[in-house]
C-alpha cells in the first residue's frame, strides 16, 4: 500500500516537474524567435506618478525602486535565467526605477530606450508614443538574431500596447508582427522566488 502511494506521489511529482520544465523551456525558446518581445513593468517603486518638481536626471527626485522592489529586480533576472534566457538586449525606460531594475536583473549591457519612457503625465501622447515603441520594436526584430529582447518599462505604456493592466515586476511576453505591433501576449506575473 505505501509503495502505491509512493509511486503515485514520485509520478505526480515527475509531472508537474515536466511541466515546470516545459513551460520554461516554452518561454526561452519563444524569446529566441524574431516575433517574441518580453516587456517588463519595472519592480515595485511605491506610490503613484513621481513628486512634483522631479527631473530626469535626478533619481532622489523621482519614485524609487523599494527595498523589496531592488530585491524583487535580482529574482526575475535569476528566474529568467533559469528559464534558459541568458543571452538578451535589454532596453530600459530614462526612469530610474526602471534603469534600475534593469540593472539589478542582471543582464550586461542594458541601455536608454526613449520610447519607453512614462507618459503619464502627458496621457495625450500615449497613442503617438506607443506608434514609436511598435517602430523600435519592429527595428530590433530584424536584428536581435538569437537573443531574448527585453523592455523595461511602465505600466502606462504596456497598457497602451497591450490592452491590459500589469503589477509591478509583471511581464509580457508578445508576438507582434513585422511592423511591431501586438498579435497576441501572456502576462506571466513577478516571479516571488528564484526556481
Amino acid at each position: 500500500m505505501q509503495n502505491s502511494v509512493f509511486k503515485r506521489v514520485a509520478l505526480f511529482t515527475l509531472g508537474v516537474l515536466a511541466s515546470v520544465l516545459a513551460h520554461a523551456s516554452d518561454l526561452s525558446e519563444k524569446l529566441l524567435l524574431p516575433d517574441h518581445v518580453l516587456l517588463m513593468r519595472h519592480t515595485l517603486a511605491p506610490g503613484v506618478g513621481d513628486p512634483a518638481n522631479y527631473t530626469l536626471a535626478k533619481c532622489e527626485t523621482q519614485r524609487n525602486l523599494s527595498t523589496e522592489g531592488r530585491e524583487q529586480a535580482v529574482v526575475v533576472g535569476d528566474w529568467l535565467r533559469q528559464q534558459g534566457v541568458n543571452n538578451a538586449a535589454v532596453y530600459t525606460s530614462v526612469w530610474c526605477r526602471c534603469k534600475d531594475t534593469a540593472q539589478l536583473m542582471g543582464f550586461k549591457g542594458w541601455q536608454v530606450e526613449p520610447t519607453l519612457a512614462s507618459f503619464f503625465d502627458e496621457m495625450h501622447k500615449a497613442k503617438a508614443q506607443n506608434q514609436q515603441l511598435q517602430s523600435f520594436i519592429a527595428e530590433k526584430i530584424k536584428s536581435k538574431g538569437k537573443q531574448a529582447l527585453i523592455l523595461v518599462t511602465h505600466h502606462v505604456n504596456i497598457f497602451e500596447f497591450v490592452g491590459e493592466n500589469v503589477s509591478s515586476g509583471d511581464l509580457v511576453l508578445a508576438k507582434v508582427d513585422v511592423k511591431g505591433k501586438i498579435l497576441s501576449y501572456r502576462v506571466i506575473p513577478r516571479p516571488n522566488e528564484a526556481r
